[in-house]
């Protein structure tokens, strides 16, 4: 039986993992949330590892406030960046393997085609400069990694964009929703089970991946087809907006190619169609 580790577990993606966990009878899942494991604490990340026999490390612990990130650099950094260089000395230490969360935001937005792993980066906020830098120590630090960037996370879980459109949808709100970005939502669930089926698949094809739906659109096509499929539409005034200020820069066009990781492990779902599934099954 393998031995799965999960930190972070209390945030979004960690929630996504307990929730799937239990249709994997055949692994043993360990979850701890952030305050139970502090990732930037090498010598708490020691004393957890030393008294288990762990063989892969799921990371989804990281500071994820793109806004606030550009007032809180050092916290960022320090999360995203330490926590992970310190996560992946002590899986090496130890023999594990690890699967660590990276994002679109480590590219600048200025491609025209999906961004394959072997484009150059160059983030152009503070929380992507952050993942990108926890990029980088991980692969300084040991080979037996998967680092999976993903695009516009969601799911029924935490605070996301799709939880926030539903919310306003039961306040009756006036909705300004940008165009100005072209990026791929991912169903947080879809990313859960697929990294469940590498591990079970038992593959070293370590290194830096692209994971995302598949397909493409703007923030208000994403806003669009959640009132749609949610049937709440009526309930709000939609309305597109060119420009959308905020205080972190975006990237303009940050869709990931998936060629690479799709070639290796298998199909991804059309964003859409996931989109659908997952207001189905919880009825949302």
């Amino acid at each position: 039986m393998k031995t799965v580790l999960v930190t972070g577990a209390n945030g979004q993606l960690g929630q996504c993992f307990q929730k799937h966990s239990k249709n994997y009878p055949e692994i043993e899942f360990l979850f701890c949330s952030s305050r139970e494991l502090d990732i930037t604490s090498k010598e708490a990340l020691s004393a957890y590892f030393q008294d288990k026999e762990i063989d892969y490390c799921i990371n989804t612990a990281a500071y994820t406030n793109v806004e606030q990130a550009e007032n809180e650099k050092e916290k960022a950094f320090l999360v995203n960046a330490e926590g992970a260089e310190n996560v992946a000395e002590i899986c090496k230490e130890y023999g594990v393997v690890l699967f660590h969360f990276s994002t679109d935001y480590v590219f600048n937005g200025n491609s025209s085609r999906p961004y394959t792993e072997t484009d150059d980066v160059d983030p152009i906020n503070v929380y992507g400069a952050s993942k990108l830098k926890g990029e980088e120590e991980i692969q300084s630090v040991f080979e037996n990694f998967f680092i999976l960037r993903t695009s516009w996370l969601y799911s029924e879980f935490g605070h996301n964009f799709f939880r926030t459109i539903l919310r306003k949808a039961e306040e009756n709100a006036t909705l300004n929703i940008t165009t100005s970005q072209i990026g791929t939502p991912t169903n947080a669930n879809d990313l859960t089970t697929y990294v469940i089926k590498m591990i079970t698949s038992g593959s070293k094809a370590y290194g830096v991946y692209h994971f995302s739906n598949d397909g493409q659109g703007t923030w208000y096509d994403f806003a669009v087809e959640i009132l749609n499929y949610s049937e709440k539409m009526d309930q709000v005034t939609l309305n597109k907006t060119g420009f959308f200020k905020t205080l972190a820069e975006r990237p303009e066009y940050s869709v990931l190619s998936k060629e690479k990781i799709t070639s290796k492990f298998g199909p991804v779902e059309d964003w859409k169609k996931s989109l659908f599934n997952l207001i189905n099954e919880t009825n949302l």
